[in-house]
């Protein structure tokens, strides 16, 4: 029995570079509402959270970097060179990350849950998970992998490594085990039949699977939107080729690869495909960085369906904003962005350091940026 009545846990871990938020978004696609503990840990020591003071307070301000925020590069340099320190920074990081744990949770209208953190096993949130899956890879996988997506040198790839256990001391505790050492359709695979075999009936999902909204306020249009399925991969690549967008995906590898990292949003009339649209949910802000509309077509006349079904699904994930990235002829239609509530930003113009995160790392040459607040409230704000 998990910690939330009502809802059923899936503890996610595995150690560093495995691809553990890969699989999050799979079980994400399939219906579980996701949340990061390891990002809630950067989020806790951002400078307007509760982790900020005492942070600074024990390791020190050389950790500032020029705008007063905590250099997580210095912060691990430190404590992944000294057991003791790490073991100071999560007496202070872990209970404001349960702390926010708990406030998601909470407040998921989701029944599953999945809480991904690569020290589950050690940490209090593993008592309230209800099974526990790991995710494995070779040592060779996980090297390449912190090289070329974090930029670490070799001797800092092992280090990292080596400060963890192993993971066939974590495989001993699973419940289920996903080896992430081959391609994307493989995991997907694995994780569909751990799925179907943990919910052998349909689980009801807030995520934009259902879509019951843009469905009823379409028909007057003769226009629907549903959720891609990684099966339509062909399709989508087929569209993309001829329709109007800024980086095509060539074909239906790159689209597979694609969906370990966001969902599409298609948008049907009765003479087919008319438009697509690809987002992602990560760390409570949703990024729409892809738009591809049928050529021809009236911006106006179909894209304010998208991004509607984008904003509903976005609400009930508990986001905090939505970051739009058209490329700059659609950003052009700037009445249009006013009218739906967005107003055009550029990443330094963003106040919390997880917005602007969000916002440099999606943000591409010849696109602009598009902001819309969602709530108020934020997660981890100063106790």
């Amino acid at each position: 029995m998990s910690a939330w009545p009502g809802k059923f846990v899936i503890g996610l871990t595995g150690n560093i570079a495995t691809g553990k938020s890969v699989v999050r978004r799979m079980l994400e696609h399939a219906g579980a509402f996701g949340i990061d503990a390891d990002w809630l840990s950067h989020r806790a020591i951002e400078q307007d959270a509760p982790g900020y003071e005492p942070v600074v307070r024990a390791f020190g301000r050389y950790l500032l970097d020029a705008d007063g925020q905590i250099d997580r590069s210095k912060l691990g340099n430190v404590v992944f060179s000294d057991p003791q320190a790490l073991k100071l920074l999560e007496s202070i990081v872990h209970p404001i990350v349960r702390q926010g744990v708990d406030y998601l949770a909470r407040h998921s209208k989701h029944q599953v849950l999945v809480i991904e953190a690569i020290k589950l096993l050690e940490s209090p949130l593993r008592e309230t998970c209800d099974v526990i899956w790991v995710v494995t890879t070779d040592e060779v996988q996980q090297l390449t992998r912190l090289k070329k997506k974090r930029g670490y040198t070799e001797d800092e790839a092992r280090q990292r490594m080596a400060m963890q256990s192993s993971q066939t001391e974590k495989v001993a505790h699973a419940h289920t085990v996903i080896d992430n050492s081959g391609s994307i359709e493989e995991t997907w695979a694995q994780v569909k039949s751990a799925w179907s075999e943990q919910f052998p009936h349909p689980v009801d999902s807030m995520t934009p699977a259902r879509l019951s909204g843009s469905i009823t306020r379409g028909l007057a249009s003769g226009l629907q939107v549903t959720r891609a399925r990684p099966a339509q991969a062909a399709d989508i690549a087929e569209f993309v080729a001829s329709s109007n967008g800024a980086t095509p995906l060539k074909n239906s590898d790159e689209v597979m690869n694609a969906f370990g990292e966001k969902a599409f949003l298609l948008l049907r009339g009765e003479d087919g495909l008319k438009a697509l649209l690809g987002w992602k949910v990560e760390n409570l802000v949703a990024r729409v960085d892809d738009i591809y509309l049928r050529k021809g077509l009236s911006l106006t006349d179909h894209l304010p369906f998208l991004i509607t079904e984008v904003e509903e699904a976005s609400k009930e994930l508990q986001c905090e904003i939505v970051l739009i990235f058209p490329a700059r002829d659609l950003g052009e239609s700037r009445d249009l962005w006013r009218l739906l509530g967005y107003e055009e930003k550029s990443p330094d113009d963003l106040t919390v350091g997880a917005w602007r995160e969000a916002a440099i790392e999606s943000n591409r040459e010849g696109h602009v940026m598009f902001f819309k607040q969602l709530r108020a409230e934020r997660v981890l704000r100063p106790i």
